[in-house]
């Protein structure tokens, strides 16, 4: 869903078309996986990171086109809503010192964009969800002029037939609200991690990141409240998955198979297993005909992009044109700070690498059921969430994380040939984090219980403490103006 589309409004002949290219491309995939045919360069790094444009009082700022025509950079791209931007970094080797190579680009990205926003007076900020979002805000006249994101709402609605899009969310308050539109997914912003991973080893690393999905999105989670309710710990979570509301065949949105979830299973074999899932289950929505080489898989890649697993298979290709293999990790959200942005990446980097290379595949002891269980309820509770990890004894994630999981993440960075400053560094910061339990979540809920509920005030105090670059478990509950 990144790329632009050409768009028209789609008949039973686009359809036709869109479904014969992908039969052929999903046979030639195939052959790809059959044929060992997929790069073997080593391991690489890469993330997205999704922001808020904000104004000077804390409101969403329905600017994105005029922020980007000004900012002119590359790396920069729109979201559904006017008032949500990207963020990208060119892949790296995952070895050395690319974790403070992040931190580097990331930070001079970020002030580009700081500085962009302020002629245009307004501000950007890193969050899950804005506090001061309101239900009003998602209407489709703040939807991103592209005509992906038009294809996308009109699709989603044809496929419903009509039927309106219902948030039910439990938490601390309940949250149930209606829209006519898939407007709901602009009220979330991620932090998505990219690995891209040898054909040999990749079911591994993406086995690995299903698995380590609950002690991610709990040590990540700064997204408690909707609309001034206070809901789960990342409530991105049941947000994203109940803004898409259109399954597979037959009805799927309300059984077992969904266009935005936590997956059906491990992979057995290979990561072909998820794309043969994407044609047997799920219905073509965006038909776009493309005069590419069958070599490009355009539109299985498309038909991919349209499917959110939290953990997503992803196909791209080398500068040389070889074919490759990714992994998307989906669940954080975006963080309070750079440097808490890249503590998330280096802690999953670390793990992914360590569950990855254990002798015993970890997914033997683990059962998909109960990693998928173990997710939904860190979403739900966060660190405090108790669980057994690989042993007899039920404790906290908050425990788990400092007692096991960090240790092994410095293992694998060590592994990967992670320079030991950059791995002392940001994960010193998971650690601090986990220690005082001080997400990015909790930090806000103690600010709201600290003062009556304010969301204004919480936003602009959490823009004052973004800007000081300081990690979110620094962070104290003053009051100061920006």
């Amino acid at each position: 869903m990144g790329e632009e589309i050409q768009y028209s409004r789609f008949n039973k002949t686009d359809y036709q078309q869109f479904s014969a290219r992908l039969d052929q491309e999903s046979k030639l995939l195939k052959s790809w996986f059959d044929n060992k045919q997929f790069s073997t360069t080593s391991l690489m790094a890469g993330y997205e990171l999704e922001a808020w444009l904000i104004s000077n009082t804390g409101k969403p700022a329905a600017i994105n086109e005029d922020f980007l025509k000004q900012a002119n950079n590359a790396l920069l791209t729109p979201e559904l809503a006017k008032f949500n931007i990207e963020l990208n970094v060119d892949p790296e080797q995952l070895s050395n010192k690319v974790l403070s190579t992040f931190e580097h680009k990331l930070d001079e990205l970020w002030s580009q964009c700081s500085a962009t926003a302020k002629n245009l007076k307004s501000n950007i900020l890193g969050i899950g969800i804005l506090p001061t979002l309101q239900d009003s805000d998602l209407t489709l006249k703040n939807l991103s002029l592209l005509d992906r994101y038009r294809a996308l709402n009109e699709q989603v609605l044809r496929q419903r037939k009509g039927m309106e899009i219902e948030l039910n969310i439990n938490g601390q308050d309940h949250l149930h609200v209606s829209h006519k539109d898939v407007m709901l997914e602009a009220a979330a912003t991620s932090l998505q991690i990219h690995i891209q991973v040898p054909q040999a080893v990749a079911a591994r690393y993406y086995n690995a990141s299903v698995l380590l999905s609950a002690p991610m999105v709990a040590i990540s989670a700064n997204s408690p409240c909707l609309f001034g309710q206070r809901l789960w710990q990342e409530t991105r979570i049941p947000v994203f998955e109940q803004a898409v509301p259109t399954g597979g065949y037959g009805g799927a949105a309300s059984g077992p198979v969904h266009r935005v979830s936590f997956g059906s299973d491990y992979a057995r074999e290979s990561l072909y297993e998820c794309f043969q899932e994407n044609i047997e289950h799920f219905p073509i929505l965006l038909p776009v005909h493309y005069k590419t080489d069958l070599e490009e898989v355009r539109h299985l890649r498309l038909h991919n992009g349209t499917i959110w697993r939290w953990n997503r298979p992803l196909i791209g290709f080398d500068t040389d044109k070889t074919p490759h293999l990714r992994i998307e990790h989906r669940v954080c959200a975006s963080a309070p700070t750079t440097i808490d942005n890249i503590a998330n990446i280096a802690f999953y980097y670390g793990l992914v690498h360590y569950y990855a290379t254990m002798e015993e595949p970890p997914e033997y002891a683990i059962p998909f059921a109960d990693a998928k269980n173990n997710f939904y309820r860190a979403a739900q509770l966060g660190l405090k969430y108790k669980t057994r990890w690989l042993n007899k004894h039920t404790e906290t994630l908050q425990k788990t994380i400092l007692d096991k999981l960090l240790i092994e993440a410095e293992t694998g960075l060590y592994k990967l040939g992670i320079d030991q400053a950059d791995s002392k560094r940001y994960l010193s910061v998971i650690e601090q984090r986990a220690t005082h339990n001080k997400t990015g979540s909790q930090w806000q809920l103690d600010f709201l219980n600290t003062h009556q509920n304010d969301r204004t005030l919480l936003t602009l105090n959490y823009l004052r403490n973004q800007i000081s670059g300081q990690p979110v478990h620094e962070w104290d509950l003053e009051t100061t103006p920006c």
